[in-house]
């Protein structure tokens, strides 16, 4: 059985992939860099309850949530915050 870390770790892949954000795009929001977002998302690094709190308020979902699942977790994102491939409204940022 998968652990509660790799849950974690693939329930914000889902997010990440939900949304069209890169995670440079979630590092910034949650003030950690692009490089330990890789970490935690390779799993040689472990997301801290402070990080928890952090993806709570940026994706705005409750942090039991985001604990329950991937499938979860994605269903509770606001449509608002969804990439246009799954229905909602929210764009990829691109730099010329």
């Amino acid at each position: 059985m998968p652990s509660t870390a790799a849950h974690l770790r693939l329930t914000v892949a889902a997010l990440l992939y939900a949304t069209g954000e890169r995670q440079a795009d979630l590092a910034a929001a949650v003030g950690i860099t692009q490089g330990q977002v890789s970490r935690k998302q390779s799993g040689t690094a472990l997301w801290s309850l402070d990080d928890l709190d952090r993806l709570s308020v940026h994706y705005g979902i409750p942090v039991p949530d985001l604990l329950c699942g991937a499938d979860h977790a994605v269903r509770r994102l606001p449509v608002a915050r969804r990439a246009a491939h799954l229905g909602g409204t929210q764009t990829a940022i691109t730099f010329e």
